[in-house]
C-alpha cells in the first residue's frame, strides 16, 4: 500500500493516512525500513503493509519511503 505520513510523534510512532484505508493507520519506528525515524518527515510518501494483528488494532509495516522502492 501507499500513504502520507500525517502525524509524527515524538516517542517513536505515528500515522499514515491511505486512500486504501478508511481511517489513519498506526506505525512505530520498529517497523522502518531502510530510513530512520528522525529522516521520516509529515507528508512523506511511504510504501507499507498491513498488520492485522497488531496490538491494538491494524498497524503499518515494512514502512519504507516510497522513493526508495526505485
Amino acid at each position: 500500500m501507499t500513504g502520507t505520513v500525517k502525524k509524527k510523534m515524538e516517542k517513536g510512532f505515528g500515522f499514515i493516512a491511505s486512500p486504501e484505508l478508511e481511517k489513519e493507520i498506526f506505525f512505530h519506528m520498529n517497523n522502518l525500513v531502510d530510513v530512520t525515524f528522525d529522516q521520516l518527515q509529515e507528508g512523506d510518501t511511504v510504501t507499507f503493509d498491513v498488520d492485522e494483528n497488531g496490538k491494538k488494532g491494524p498497524a503499518a509495516i515494512n514502512v519504507k519511503l516510497a522513493d526508495a522502492q526505485a
